[in-house]
C-alpha cells in the first residue's frame, strides 16, 4: 500500500488545498481532496487489466467550490430533501435554505463538500485510511448544535473503498450523512450509463409528490419499472411511461433496503458488460436513492475536458429516507444530544466476464 499528497490548488479564500491518492496492492487508486471530504478519482482495472477513472469530477478545486452535480460529495449534515425547507426539533421550527424549489436538498448551497478538512493518515499492511473531520458549528446550514463529524476513506487490498461516517452533536439535531459519487464503470468519459446493468436487493421504494418529496407511503416494486431485484439495464425502463419516472426525469428515488445497524450487507450491484468491471454496494444504512444523473446540464468541462451530459453517472447514495426528520413512519434521523450517527458504506471492485 502507499500513499502520497499533492497540491491541489487554492480555494477563493486562499486556502490550501491537499490531494491524498492511495494505491493498493493491485494498482487500484484512489485519490480524496480535503476540500470538501471528497472522492476525486477511482482508478479500477477492466477484465483485460486497463485502467479506468470511473468517477465524474473535476481537475481542479475551483469547480468543486461550484460543484452543482455534486461530483464525488460527501453530504450533510442532512443528505436528500427536506420538505418546504423546515424541520421541526424539540417543538422548535428550523428554517433552511430553500434551494431545490420550496424544498431543502443537501443542507442547501453550501454543503459540507463545501468546507476544509483536517485530515490524517492511518497505513496498515492491507489498508490505508485517510480520516476527515471538522466541527460544523451551532446554527450552520440552520440547523442546531455543534456537530463533531468523522469521515474516513479507506481503500484495502480487496479493492474496497469503505466509507465511514460519525458525528455527535451537543444539541439535539438531524445527521444524514451520504456519499455523491457518480459512477460510469466504462470509464469517467465514456458517455451513457443506460447500458449498465443494476441490481438493488429491494421490494420497496418510497413514493414521492411532483416535487420528489416522499409522501410517507411505500409501493412495492414488483410488476413495475423500479424493480431491480434482478440485473436489468439501466436504460430498460427509464422512459417508461410510469408516474414515478415521468416526475424524476428518469430513476431518482428512495429505495427500501434490508439491512441491520450491526454490519454491512449488499445491497446493490452496478456492471458494466463491455468492460468486464462490477462493484458491489454494501451498507448498513435504511435506504438506498438510486439516481441516474438526470440533472446534469452538460453546460460545462469536467476531467481531462470532457463534458458530461444527462446520465453519464449513477450515484448509490446510501441514507435515511428523504425527509425522514418529518415523517413519523419513517426511521427518523433525529438524533439526541451525545448519541452518535455511525455508518458505513462499502463499494467494491471486480470484474466479471
Amino acid at each position: 500500500m502507499k500513499i502520497s499528497q499533492r497540491p491541489f490548488g487554492k480555494t477563493k479564500q486562499g486556502e490550501k488545498v491537499t490531494l491524498y491518492t492511495i494505491t493498493n496492492d493491485h494498482g487500484m487508486v484512489v485519490s480524496v481532496s480535503d476540500f470538501g471530504a471528497n472522492i476525486i478519482s477511482i482508478m479500477v482495472p477492466d477484465k483485460n487489466g486497463t485502467f479506468a477513472d470511473v468517477a465524474l469530477g473535476y481537475d481542479n478545486v475551483k469547480q468543486y467550490e461550484v460543484n452543482g452535480p455534486g461530483y464525488g460529495s460527501f453530504i450533510g449534515r442532512h443528505a436528500n430533501r427536506i420538505a418546504e425547507a423546515l424541520v421541526v426539533i424539540n417543538g422548535k421550527e428550523y428554517k433552511l435554505e430553500k434551494n431545490d424549489g420550496n424544498n431543502n436538498l443537501h443542507s442547501g448551497s453550501t454543503g459540507y463538500n463545501k468546507y476544509l478538512y483536517e485530515a490524517e493518515v492511518f497505513k496498515d499492511k492491507d489498508e490505508t485510511t485517510v480520516e476527515f473531520s471538522r466541527l460544523s458549528p451551532d446554527m450552520e446550514q440552520g440547523l442546531p448544535g455543534n456537530l463533531d463529524l468523522v469521515v474516513s476513506y479507506t481503500l484495502t487490498n480487496d479493492n474496497e473503498l469503505v466509507i465511514e461516517y460519525y458525528g455527535v452533536s451537543d444539541k439535539e439535531t438531524i445527521i444524514n450523512f451520504t456519499n455523491h459519487s457518480y459512477f460510469n464503470l466504462a470509464g469517467h468519459n465514456s458517455g451513457s450509463i443506460e447500458g449498465h446493468q443494476v441490481m438493488i436487493d429491494s421490494d420497496e421504494f418510497t413514493l414521492t409528490d411532483e416535487a420528489l418529496i416522499p409522501t410517507g407511503e411505500f409501493a412495492k416494486v414488483e410488476g413495475t419499472p423500479m424493480d431491480f431485484r434482478k440485473m436489468k439495464k439501466i436504460g430498460k425502463d427509464i422512459e417508461a411511461d410510469y408516474q414515478p419516472l415521468r416526475v424524476a426525469g428518469g430513476y431518482d428515488h428512495n429505495y427500501v433496503i434490508k439491512t441491520s445497524e450491526e454490519e454491512a450487507v449488499k445491497v446493490a450491484e452496478l456492471w458494466e458488460e463491455k468492460s468486464g468491471r462490477l462493484m458491489e454496494v454494501f451498507t448498513d444504512a435504511k435506504g438506498l436513492q438510486l439516481y441516474t444523473g438526470n440533472f446534469i446540464l452538460g453546460n460545462e468541462n469536467g476531467k481531462e475536458g470532457y463534458c458530461y451530459q444527462k446520465r453519464d453517472g449513477v450515484c448509490f447514495e446510501t441514507q435515511y429516507y428523504p425527509n425522514s426528520c418529518n415523517i413519523s413512519n419513517f426511521p427518523s434521523c433525529l438524533k439526541k444530544a451525545g448519541e452518535p450517527f455511525e455508518s458505513v458504506t462499502i463499494y467494491k471492485f471486480s470484474v466479471k466476464k
